[in-house]
C-alpha cells in the first residue's frame, strides 16, 4: 500500500503527519510526505527515515519576515500553492492509492486525487476549523461557554466566500486544464463531507455542531525517544522544577519584549525559568543562574520535569503538556489558539491569558492560577485520560480506506 501525506504549515502541521507516517510504515505501507522545505522539517523526516518531497517556500522565513512579501500579496501566495499542488504534489501522488491532505487550505490536492483516481482524505488538528452553523464553545480565552446556542451560519458563509476569493480562480484554472469541472465552494470541496479530526477527544471533543460526518481519531503523536541534552538535564537536576516558556513557531511581533516579561513573571512566582527560543528567537535577559535557554528539544521528556508550561496554544504543545500532567498557561496569538486556551481553562488544567501581549503582572497572575495546588492536581489527574493511540486508529482506517472496494 502506498500513501501520500501532504501539508503546508509550521511544525504543528508537519509533526502529526510524521507520527502517522511512522505508524503507517510499521503497518507495512510505503509512505512519503509532502511538506515545506524548511531544514527542521527535512531533519524531522530524515530522522525517522520517511521520504520527504518539499514544496512551496520555507515557512519559517515567511512567518518571521526573513523574505519579502509576495508582490501580489496573499492571493499570489495562494495561487503559487495551488500550482504546487498540481505540480509537485501531483507528481508525488503518482502510484499511490490514497492521499491525506492537511495544513493551510490544500485547495488542489483533492483535484489531484480525482484526476489520478485515488482516495482523498482531509484531516484537521482542531475542531475550530470545521464549519458550524452554531456557537463555538470556548473561543474566548478564560471565559466559560454560555449555555445558549447562537446561529452562526452567516459567518461561516462569509468564510466560504473568503476562501473562494483566495483560491477559486487558480484552482478552477488548473482543474480546467485537466478536463475537470469547476468547483463552486472551495472550502467545502477541500473538507469533504467526512473530514478526519486528529484531536484528543478529551481536550477537543467534537460536539456534533456541524452537518459534516466527522471522524475523530485522536491526536497523531510521534513518540520522541531522544534524551535531553546534558546541560539541560544538569540544569533541571540543580534545583526545583522550572517553568518552561516557549512560543513555538509564533514570532511574537505583538510582544517584542516577551522574554523579559516572561522571565520577570516567573521569577515573581518564585520559580526558575527555562526559555525555549522558538521562531521568536527568545533569549536570556541576564546571566543569573535561575534561567536556562534551549532550542528544539524533546518536549515529551521535558514537560514531565517542569512546574508549568507557558506557550502559544498550538494543538501539539497543548496535547504534549496535558499528557505530561504539566499545568499550562496559554498566551494565544491566532487561529485555533484561543480555542485551546479556552479548553485548558475550562478543564481546570491551566490558565488562559487574556490577549496576545502579556505584561509581567498579567502573566504572573495567570501563572499563579496554573501553579495552584488545585490546578496541579487536576493536570496530573487529566494526564492519564489523554489517548495515545491516534496514529494507530488513523492508520487502520486509512489502510482500510485505501483497500480495493
Amino acid at each position: 500500500m502506498r500513501v501520500l501525506l501532504s501539508t503546508y504549515g509550521s511544525r504543528g502541521d508537519v509533526a502529526p503527519l510524521v507520527g502517522l507516517a511512522v505508524r503507517l510504515r510499521e503497518f507495512g505501507a510505503q509512505v512519503r510526505v509532502c511538506a515545506p522545505p524548511d531544514e527542521e522539517f527535512a531533519q524531522l523526516l530524515a530522522g525517522v527515515g520517511v521520504e520527504m518531497v518539499p514544496f512551496g517556500p520555507a515557512v519559517r522565513a515567511l512567518v518571521t519576515g526573513q523574505v519579502a512579501p509576495a508582490a501580489g500579496g496573499p492571493p499570489q501566495r495562494a495561487a503559487e500553492l495551488v500550482a504546487a499542488h498540481f505540480d509537485t504534489v501531483a507528481a508525488a501522488a503518482e502510484g499511490c492509492e490514497v492521499v491525506v491532505a492537511t495544513g493551510l487550505m490544500p485547495a488542489g490536492v483533492r483535484s489531484v486525487a480525482e484526476k489520478l483516481g485515488i482516495r482523498y482524505i482531509y484531516a484537521c488538528f482542531h475542531p475550530f476549523e470545521l464549519p458550524s452553523p452554531h456557537y463555538r464553545p470556548s473561543l474566548r480565552p478564560g471565559r466559560p461557554s454560555p449555555p445558549e446556542v447562537t446561529d452562526n451560519r452567516a459567518l461561516w458563509d462569509l468564510d466560504a466566500e473568503r476562501v473562494n476569493a483566495m483560491y477559486a480562480e487558480p484552482l478552477n484554472a488548473h482543474r480546467a486544464s485537466l478536463g475537470l469541472p469547476p468547483v463552486d465552494n472551495v472550502r467545502d470541496h477541500v473538507f469533504t463531507d467526512r473530514p478526519w479530526l486528529a484531536v484528543d477527544p478529551v481536550l477537543g471533543p467534537w460536539q456534533e455542531l456541524t452537518h459534516l460526518d466527522v471522524i475523530q481519531t485522536g491526536a497523531w503523536i510521534l513518540p520522541d525517544e531522544r534524551p535531553l541534552p546534558a546541560e539541560l538535564a544538569a540544569f533541571l537536576d540543580s534545583g526545583t522544577p522550572p517553568v518552561y516558556v516557549g512560543f513555538g513557531s509564533m514570532p511574537m511581533r505583538t510582544s517584542p519584549d516577551v522574554a523579559r516579561v516572561a522571565v520577570e513573571a516567573v521569577r515573581a512566582q518564585g520559580r526558575r525559568v527555562l526559555v525555549g527560543r522558538g521562531w521568536a528567537d527568545l533569549a536570556l535577559i541576564d546571566d543569573q543562574d535561575d534561567c536556562f535557554a534551549v532550542g528544539e528539544v524533546n518536549h515529551q521528556a521535558l514537560f514531565g520535569r517542569v512546574a508549568a508550561v507557558v506557550h502559544h496554544g498550538g494543538a501539539g504543545t497543548t496535547t504534549t503538556a496535558a499528557r505530561a500532567g504539566a499545568p499550562q498557561v496559554l498566551v494565544p496569538q491566532m487561529v485555533d489558539q484561543p480555542y485551546w486556551a479556552g479548553r485548558v481553562a475550562d478543564l481546570g488544567i491551566g490558565a488562559a491569558h487574556e490577549g496576545p501581549a502579556p505584561t509581567t503582572g498579567s502573566l504572573s497572575a495567570a501563572l499563579g492560577t496554573a501553579l495552584s495546588r488545585e490546578t496541579r492536581a487536576r493536570a496530573r489527574a487529566m494526564a492519564g485520560a489523554i489517548r495515545t493511540d491516534g496514529t494507530t486508529v488513523a492508520a487502520t482506517l486509512l489502510l482500510d480506506a485505501a483497500a480495493p472496494a
